[in-house]
Parts: structure tokens; sequence; C-alpha cells
């Protein structure tokens, strides 16, 4: 069956009957984007300088030949122990600090709830303010923290661990609190109601319901720390980033290759110890 004239006619004249619209939207997105692009002042043609596109070139053809001399190898492989012990150390410590402050932010931890369900005037006070130091410790870039710190201590790793010490102890604190709260209230509450302490129902109770997601949260930490060390590096403090930094300053595109290869091999082997772990607690 043909179609009328007239309504063949509209039809080609307007395939979309929506055009209206979603030109309408595109514009007001460009309005809305518009101010943003120049308040950031990007200028994208600077990458189609003459001098910058034989800068890239000549970075990026040593940069597909990674360097694997034995000095250099070696020396990559020391620093990226020392970013593996920068992450850890700074993880470590932060659970000093996360794991104390989970058992006072956790209401379902809380003694002072029981029989009446209202938490004590001083209690609440206490946990709110332990809530508040969290939020100023993850609330401020471990970046931040490390160029601060290489302020006080100077230049080295030891800002490096401090500075994810901080921000990852509120964040563990939060997740953990967050992780224990969302599980099956049981067993913990028969442990409090009989008189027992928050740390044993943390430990009887809340903790082998929750192990598996606790274990995987706190290893993707540990892989975001070994990550985070390496942008660290750059504001010296030490690791395998803080030599990259020096690589990339003198465009020796085949060192950066190597050490990028490098970090890649430490987030897979991150994401393994993870998987190897849910599965055994799975």
């Amino acid at each position: 069956m043909t179609l009328p004239r007239s309504e063949t006619a509209s039809a080609s004249a307007h395939p979309d009957p929506a055009w209206r619209g979603r030109v309408m939207a595109a514009i007001v997105c460009l309005a809305l984007l518009w101010p943003m692009l120049v308040a950031s002042e990007f200028k994208p043609w600077i990458l189609f300088d003459p001098q910058s596109l034989a800068a890239a070139g000549m970075f990026l053809s040593d940069f597909l030949r990674p360097a694997h001399g034995s000095e250099f190898l070696a020396m990559v492989l020391r620093e990226t122990w020392q970013t593996v012990a920068i992450a850890t150390a700074g993880l470590s410590l932060a659970l000093l600090g996360a794991i104390p402050a989970t058992l006072v932010i956790t209401q379902r931890l809380s003694v002072s709830t029981l029989g009446t369900g209202r938490m004590r005037p001083a209690a609440m006070i206490v946990r709110q303010l332990l809530r508040w130091v969290l939020v100023l410790l993850r609330s401020v870039p471990e970046l931040v923290w490390a160029l601060l710190f290489v302020r006080i201590v100077g230049l080295g790793p030891t800002a490096g661990v401090l500075a994810i010490a901080l921000t990852y102890c509120g964040m563990l604190a939060k997740v953990y609190a967050e992780i224990l709260e969302s599980g099956d209230a049981h067993a913990t509450d028969a442990l409090l109601t009989n008189g027992a302490g928050r740390l044993p129902a943390l430990l009887y109770g809340a903790l082998p319901e929750s192990s598996a997601e606790l274990v995987s949260y706190t290893v993707y930490r540990w892989e975001c720390a070994i990550r985070g060390s390496a942008v660290m590096g750059f504001v010296g403090a030490g690791g395998l980033g803080q030599r990259m930094d020096e690589s990339t300053k003198m465009m020796a595109g085949g060192e950066v290759s190597t050490m990028l290869i490098m970090f890649v091999l430490l987030v897979a082997l991150a994401d393994l110890v993870s998987k190897l772990l849910r599965r055994r607690l799975g």
C-alpha cells in the first residue's frame, strides 16, 4: 500500500519528529559547557604546535621500546619493592586507627543502646566527633597529605607512608562500619545482650558473616595505595613514582614505559591476591 503524497512529503521533510528537542538540548549543553571550557583554559590546539608534536613524537618513539638494561631493571625492582612497602606500611598504620574507630562508630556494636534502644548523650557525642575526624581524614587527598609531610619530614618514603595512613584510616573506618551495619544483626545482638563486649561481638558476631567483603575491600584499598604511592612519588614521597617523575622530566620514554609495565603487573598481582582471598573465605 502506498502512502498519500501529502504524508510522504511530510515524512521526508521531518524524518525525526523530535529533532527540535534534540537540537535545543544540544544548544543548551554547549551553552553550559562553554563557560567551563573558558574557565579551565582548555586549548587543545596547543597539541598541534610543531614543537609539541616533535617532542611528543620523540617521546612516543622511545616509549615503544621499553628500557631493559640490567642496571636500570635492578633499580626498577628495588623501587618497586619500596613502592609495595610504602603501600603496605601505610595501609597497616591505617588499619591500626581504622579498626578501633570502627568499633566506636558502628552503632550495631554500641553497648549503650542495649535495653533502651537509645544511645546515651555522651556516647553519641564521642561517636559524632570521631565521625567528623574521619570525614576530615578522608576528605584531604593523600597527595595533599604527602605534600605536607614532604615539607615536615623531607623527601622520601616516610611522607608517603604517613599520607596513606591518614587518608585510608578515614576511608577504611567508614566502609567497615557500613559493611558491618548492613549485615545480619542477630548474632551480634545476642552476644551484646548476654554481656559480651564490643570486641567479642565484632570477632564472633559480625566478622564471620562480613569477613569476605571486609577482606575484599581491604585488598582493593591496598591496590589503590600502590597506585597512590606512584602519584605521591611525583611530589617527592619516594618509590617508583619518584623515579618515573625523573624519567618523565628527562623525556626518557623507554624508562617510563618499563615502569608503567611494572605498575600494571603490581595491580594485576593485587587483583589476583584479592580473588584468592575471596575464594578461600567464600
